[in-house]
């Protein structure tokens, strides 16, 4: 058996780890001689919002959980819930929250407990066979515990019988974890400790395979065989190798051997200063490079053109579109996008004709046979529309902005975030419709909302979920989005839903429960987000995204290979030397040149 500490965090400060953040359950397991923290020493289980008759949300945290195994051989975590900053949550006064998961790593809130007419500071739970019942003991103030029996955690309409007791006795928890509140150990199984640390780490080269013998005749053969490298969690990757062919003659039949070295692109961050939101396109053989222009204050877009990815890092740069051009584009051109409709090139983008509050989605189209890097091949921005023609929302009252598009099983949709300010700000939510595909600035379908900030990664600093983009596979759609503000609070959120289900649909969607990329994620990169994916000539999925340089420092974008892991998941953290490590890199091969 493993042991696996549930925990949570003090908080640091807004830029480092703050209540949001901090008062979250967090994974640690043993190894070694002590504790060590999974997902970067980040949370895995938030508690959600509540929603008020608007709409609007109420942020909730968690602390004190308690982690144990249920009835039927699951996990269960009872914790106090409070506001989002850590204070006494008053829609729960007197009740813990209680959450349920098969592997530690989903969870479902399965909602309140009433235990008491009081204020709880703490809470215990253990099933005990003998009796065939849960025990429930939690403590009011500071001493005073009470105990209740249960046959079942379904949340009662009431609060239990109980009665006073003792103070269990909690072990003391020792350990060496940065700004850790221990919990409570459990003893889980060797195979669910396995799979923790496989999803919960980030993967690392740890050997690499290339066949001992092949058969070439010209070298443009040589240049097609791949190795594979493997990974921490088992995960594989192919990869192109620079083979050292100098030695063999193509034309005198023999056996050579020969060395190489795994190929890899290298892209220090940032690959372009002051540039937000970026998006990378593949089209008609080409590579193209665009962004948000903070260097400028949002007022230009420009577009790099490149033969291959690393060549669009120094590629020049063109100007498309500026804030001077149309009349209805006065400032703020917000996070462009390449997306191809019916055979055509589009640009998705926001812009307002000078008002924040009048930021709208908009298309742009590439006529027929039109260069991408030539503003006069773009039309002017159209403004995106409902079905029946009207405005998708009111401008001055809500905005929309970061609209993307994907085709999926027969039909193309735009996902996009979506703000109302007037009268009361909701915060930002995403929305999915289909659109009419020779038209893509026209909905065909009534809008349908996908997901609210309702964890508090999401709702950190502000209520924002934006910047969606789907990784399409053979058998689930993912779809990434960014949350929080755009400092360094910004995170990637997940969200999935498997072939054959209706997308229009809310129910169908599964959203992650902790962000999958975070300020902790990759040293040195701050507020991390806003992720565009492009698949490269060689099958390599590629994410473009921003981050800041130092908390202080201004967005800019990178770019680094998508790894997909045990689960066929991404994971956007896998950074180079992680990725090909240099001690693993190198590879020998015999050649066989036949006459």
């Amino acid at each position: 058996m493993a042991q696996v500490l549930c925990y949570t965090r003090e908080p640091i400060d807004e830029f480092y780890y703050d209540p949001r953040l901090a008062y979250s359950m967090h994974l640690a397991i043993w190894e070694g001689d002590g504790f060590q923290p999974l997902n970067h020493n980040s949370g895995v289980l938030f508690a959600k919002a509540t929603e008020n008759g608007d709409g609007s949300l109420n942020p909730k945290s968690i602390r004190e959980p308690y982690l144990f195994v249920m009835k039927d051989g699951s996990y269960g975590v009872v914790a106090v819930r409070t506001d989002g900053d850590g204070g006494e949550d008053e829609e729960s006064a007197g009740s813990v929250i209680l959450f349920t998961s098969r592997d530690l790593l989903e969870y479902k809130e399965e909602g309140l407990i009433a235990l008491s007419s009081e204020t709880v500071s703490r809470v215990v739970c253990e099933y005990v066979p003998e009796k065939g019942c849960y025990e429930i003991c939690w403590r009011h103030g500071e001493d005073e515990w009470y105990r209740a029996s249960c046959s079942t955690l379904a949340a009662p309409g009431e609060a239990m019988r109980s009665e006073k007791v003792l103070p269990p006795v909690l072990p003391k928890i020792e350990t060496a974890i940065e700004g850790a509140c221990a919990g409570n150990v459990i003893s889980v199984s060797e195979e669910t400790a396995e799979r923790l640390v496989r999803k919960l780490r980030t993967p690392y080269h740890v050997a690499t395979r290339a066949p001992e013998e092949i058969e070439a005749s010209a070298k443009e053969e040589l240049e097609q065989i791949m190795a594979t490298a493997v990974y921490s969690d088992g995960t594989e990757a192919m990869k192109r190798v620079d083979w050292a062919a100098e030695k063999i003659d193509w034309n005198c039949p023999g056996t050579y051997e020969i060395e190489g070295k795994l190929h890899q692109d290298h892209f220090p961050f940032p690959i372009a200063d002051d540039r937000a939101d970026p998006c990378v396109a593949y089209w008609n053989g080409k590579y193209y490079f665009i962004a948000t222009n903070d260097a400028d204050k949002n007022h230009t877009l420009y577009i790099r053109e490149a033969d291959t990815i690393p060549e669009l890092v120094d590629a020049q740069e063109k100007l498309i579109l500026d804030s001077d051009t149309y009349d209805y584009v006065g400032n703020l051109l917000w996070a462009p996008e390449f997306h191809e409709v019916e055979g055509k090139l589009y640009i998705f983008l926001a812009l307002t004709p000078g008002e924040f509050f009048c930021e709208e989605s908009h298309v742009m189209e590439l006529r027929e046979g039109g260069n991408p890097s030539r503003r006069e091949d773009w039309s002017e921005p159209r403004r995106v529309v409902r079905k029946d023609g009207s405005e998708l929302c009111e401008a001055g009252k809500t905005i929309t902005l970061d609209m993307t598009c994907f085709f999926w099983e027969g039909q193309y949709y735009a996902v996009w975030s979506q703000r109302q300010f007037l009268p009361k700000d909701l915060g930002a939510w995403l929305y999915i419709a289909t659109i009419n595909p020779e038209e893509p600035w026209k909905l065909s379908s009534d809008p349908v909302l996908l997901s609210k900030p309702e964890y508090g990664w999401a709702n950190n600093h502000t209520f924002v979920d934006e910047g969606p983009f789907a990784l399409l596979q053979e058998n689930r759609l993912v779809l990434t989005f960014s949350s929080a503000a755009v400092d360094t609070s910004y995170v990637v959120g997940l969200l999935t839903i498997e072939k054959g289900k209706d997308l229009l649909n809310r129910e169908n969607w599964k959203k992650g429960n902790y962000p999958i990329l975070t300020s902790r994620s990759v040293e040195g990169e701050f507020g991390t987000g806003h992720n565009a994916y492009v698949t490269d000539e060689y099958g390599d999925v590629w994410n473009t995204y921003h981050a800041r340089p130092g908390i202080h420092g201004e967005r800019s974008s990178g770019i680094r290979r998508v790894h997909f892991d045990i689960d066929g998941l991404p994971v956007l953290d896998m950074v180079e030397s992680m990725d090909v490590s240099e001690a693993l890199s190198s590879v020998k091969m015999k050649v066989i040149v036949n006459g």
